[in-house]
């Protein structure tokens, strides 16, 4: 990058650290630390909760997606906007009206302790993984740019993010993710329209989806059906999404705290749905858009050479050993079919440079998808726009990731801490315990991400695989709680944990696309929950008798 680029990339990213810890000097207490004080207008929550959803992950993945399978990602969003008029009506009174810190205190009021622990401790796994995902994407970037070993950009930028989350808490989590939001909007719509300015005279918008759409790329609405039957594992369809992905929104937005701490942090229930509302308004219409930066990119590259692998270090380490002449062999392959325009045979040789990559590296898993978007920047975008669009997916991840950790802080003192360790904490112990917290479970996720390195699926399906493993079952028991009412505590519970069990068996078999396993864990919990009850209730009845 040029020195303009690292300035503009310098100057914003530590901006914002200092203005997110002015906005916070006051946050003493558990109230300020966790909820704002609930002191939050909507557009504020509005911008908190799209912040927490728009990771680094979104904007460095999503385009990537989209350059390798196409639109048909967004579709994964179609059950949102119901999710979020369901969450109105029957999660945020109940959440509002209790005056909790975490949504795993109701479970507690409605059931009992080993069901809020439990799910407590589900959603602190789930969420501690997918944080250490998040901290790994931005590392990419800084790898990509300064050459370092992706294990001391793990600590670099993990080590950043402890510092801006315990410094803050959930004020300056609201109102940097303010700032971050406008500043990830506007460089999406820059790099967007660059790439269109980039292409050649006479292309315009029109034309590049055109273009994409020949080959396959603008698949918006697919219906899954293959050879006459409706294929289940297939991972992006319009049933997948409305269907799966309204169990999985329902989850994420109604019980998973780094969400649920969001909308808590309003200052009235109003506030709170408004936020949502919208919310279901704005994130379809905005995920479908940076897809669409990902086809133009496409579409860039039917013009201009594209790498056969976009990830260079992976490369070097490959032409390293034994299979460096097959690797040049179909390099030089894939160029002189680009060159002669043929571009879907050209796309065959690429996935066969890649099954050769693997083998050489000895990695089953390594993908390039997450690097595509990276290397177009810096490749191809113009001095101190190449600068703001990296600071655009540092402030992405620092925004999403700082929301996460205060959320696993908040649950483990909340739920655990103050539950059986302490449970007569002083303000000021409260306050100090939440921030050692915060840095315990940054370490956690640094931790996590040394492990990251080549996991195979594009970092956006990793996050949204790990959430779906666990969200079902979550989402299960809370919708016992607000619906069947004569369930209690036990049955639940072990319904519950059967439930666990019996999704990991199922994603282990691959006998489904991940967006249904949030479905089977649903209605597994409740269906276990009902015949668990019952059996309970005759055996209750039996030694009366």
């Amino acid at each position: 990058m040029s020195s303009l680029d690292w300035g503009i990339l310098i100057i914003t990213l530590f901006g914002i650290i200092i203005y997110g810890v002015y906005r916070s000097t006051h946050t003493k207490n558990l109230d300020g630390y966790f909820l704002g004080n609930n002191s939050m207008p909507w557009y504020l929550v509005l911008l908190s909760i799209m912040g927490t959803q728009a990771s680094a992950i979104t904007f460095l993945s999503a385009p990537g997606q989209a350059y390798t399978d196409g639109m048909r990602f967004v579709q994964y969003y179609f059950g949102l906007p119901v999710a979020m008029i369901l969450i109105c009506i029957f999660f945020v009174p109940v959440f509002r009206k209790l005056k909790i810190y975490t949504a795993y205190e109701f479970l507690e009021k409605r059931f009992d302790v080993k069901t809020r622990t439990f799910t407590s401790a589900l959603f602190l796994l789930s969420r501690g993984l997918s944080t250490g995902i998040s901290i790994y994407a931005p590392s990419i970037i800084l790898s990509s740019l300064l050459g370092w070993n992706i294990y001391y950009t793990n600590l670099v930028m993990g080590g950043f993010l402890i510092i801006y989350t315990v410094t803050g808490g959930a004020k300056a989590v609201a109102y940097t993710q303010q700032l971050q939001l406008i500043i990830v909007i506007a460089g999406m719509f820059l790099a967007g329209y660059t790439v269109i300015h980039l292409l050649p005279a006479g292309v315009g918008f029109t034309d590049a989806l055109k273009n994409a759409g020949g080959y396959g790329r603008m698949n918006v609405i697919t219906s899954g059906i293959k050879e006459g039957r409706f294929d289940w594992k297939d991972t992006y369809n319009i049933w997948s999404g409305a269907i799966g992905g309204l169990f999985l929104a329902l989850s994420y937005f109604g019980t998973d705290q780094s969400q649920v701490g969001r909308y808590l942090t309003a200052k009235s229930e109003k506030e709170s749905r408004i936020g949502l509302l919208v919310n279901g308004l704005v994130k379809v219409p905005m995920q479908f858009l940076i897809l669409l930066v990902g086809i133009l990119v496409f579409t860039f590259y039917q013009y201009h050479q594209p790498p056969v692998y976009f990830d260079d270090v992976q490369v070097a380490k490959a032409n390293k050993t034994v299979y460096r002449d097959s690797l040049h062999s179909l390099e030089l392959q894939y160029n002189q079919l680009l060159a002669q325009k043929d571009f879907k045979v050209a796309d065959t040789v690429r996935t066969q440079y890649k099954t050769v990559i693997r083998e050489a590296l000895h990695d089953k898993k390594a993908n390039d998808t997450n690097y595509i978007f990276l290397r177009f920047v810096i490749e191809n975008l113009p001095r101190g726009l190449v600068g703001l669009l990296i600071a655009m997916i540092f402030l992405a991840s620092w925004g999403s990731i700082a929301a996460a950790l205060n959320a696993l802080a908040s649950c483990t003192v909340v739920d655990f801490h103050k539950k059986f360790i302490n449970k007569n904490c002083s303000e000021k112990d409260d306050y100090r315990i939440s921030r050692w917290y915060s840095f315990a479970w940054g370490v956690f996720s640094i931790i996590v991400a040394m492990f990251a390195y080549n996991i195979g699926n594009s970092l956006i399906e990793t996050v949204n695989i790990l959430g779906s493993i666990f969200y079902g079952v979550i989402l299960g028991i809370f919708l016992v709680a607000f619906w069947i009412k004569y369930i209690r505590g036990n049955a639940v519970f072990f319904a519950s944990v059967v439930s666990q069990v019996l999704v990991i068996v199922v994603y282990n078999a691959d006998i489904v696309s991940f967006l249904w396993l949030n479905v089977i864990g649903a209605l597994l919990v409740i269906a276990l929950s009902l015949l668990l009850q019952f059996v309970l209730n005759r055996s209750g009845k039996t030694s009366r008798s």
